[in-house]
């Protein structure tokens, strides 16, 4: 009797600084601009660019941003790293027969290096599960790239989840959670991070993903139209991403007289920079000043229901792998 193939997964994110000190945000960002699915532009324009004038630019006043949300203590660090971690642990309980790592496409633990790990180990069966909902070239599109790369094995890339059941229903019961005991005629926002318009229209699916999200879970909340919009955050550089933005979304609305926004980003499937720091700091402080109240929704972290939701689609995924 053949034995079954030892199988493994390994949920990979984005990736992060491991300090929030100028030198190891410029080695994160390094690492991460230097990807063609990110930055698009012809090299030997984009790296003196990069070394010379950005890097030197933004590693101070970025790390200031990450010292702002740094998680402290012994299981500490960026919150990025801090809840995918934790989020592994808690799928490995739910999946006791498989193995559960975390991995990061940028800095560490390296994605590249965890699957050569797992290869070295005997794992033939790997399920790679970006924790992004939604595709886009600019994320999932990157960790397919590093999957390809393996020489023995082909691990399987789950390309995304916008519209799983239970996933919609997990953020949806989130929400609720949220605002409950609050007041006043709410609205709710959703903030997805952007990508330029060009990749839109080359293909790439995110934004329709996005809006799919959105209204998905809005229909399982029983919102009306009126009572809940979508936005992207997070833009830079000069050519055009697809909006409307977060930040202008933000001001119309306390111009129109809505108060009381809650917030929620269902793009990330973890806290991290993007949404404690740009959202929930300052542009929550730029409502404020508008003479409004933002109620920040957090994501769905290393909760127990993620956790299910992680391990159900999984389980599905993996008895597609031969």
């Amino acid at each position: 009797m053949t034995a079954a193939p030892r199988t493994a997964l390994v949920l990979a994110n984005l990736g992060t600084p491991d300090a929030p000190t100028p030198a190891d945000v410029r080695r994160y960002l390094s690492e991460f601009l230097h990807d063609h699915r990110v930055v698009s532009m012809t090299r030997w324009l984009w790296c003196p660019l990069l070394h010379f004038v950005i890097l030197p630019l933004r590693g101070g006043p970025v790390a200031k941003k990450y010292a702002s949300i740094w998680i402290d203590g012994e299981d500490g660090g960026s919150p990025l790293a801090v809840y995918t971690r934790r989020l592994a642990r808690a799928v490995q309980a739910e999946m006791p027969d498989v193995r559960v790592v975390e991995a990061m496409r940028y800095r560490r633990p390296s994605l590249q290096g965890v699957l050569a790990q797992l290869e070295g180990e005997g794992y033939a069966r790997i399920l790679v599960l970006p924790l992004y909902p939604q595709y886009s070239t600019t994320t999932t599109a990157s960790i397919e790239d590093v999957a390809a790369r393996m020489d023995a094995i082909r691990p399987r890339v789950l390309a995304d989840y916008h519209l799983d059941a239970g996933w919609v229903a997990a953020v949806a019961d989130s929400i609720r959670a949220g605002r409950e005991g609050l007041s006043g005629d709410r609205h709710l926002l959703f903030s997805f991070h952007g990508i330029p318009e060009r990749l839109i229209r080359g293909g790439d699916p995110y934004q329709r993903q996005c809006e799919a999200s959105a209204a998905a879970i809005a229909d399982a909340l029983g919102l009306e139209h009126r009572q809940w919009s979508l936005a992207y955050q997070s833009q830079f550089g000069k050519e055009k991403w697809i909006g409307p933005s977060t930040q202008a979304t933000l001001q119309s609305l306390a111009a129109r007289g809505v108060h009381d926004v809650d917030v929620a980003c269902p793009g990330f499937a973890v806290d991290c920079l993007e949404t404690l720091e740009e959202i929930s700091e300052m542009l929550a402080h730029e409502f404020a000043q508008a003479g409004g109240r933002m109620n920040y929704i957090p994501c769905l972290n290393d909760s127990p229901a993620h956790a299910r939701v992680i391990a159900d689609i999984a389980r599905r995924e993996l008895d597609a792998i031969a």
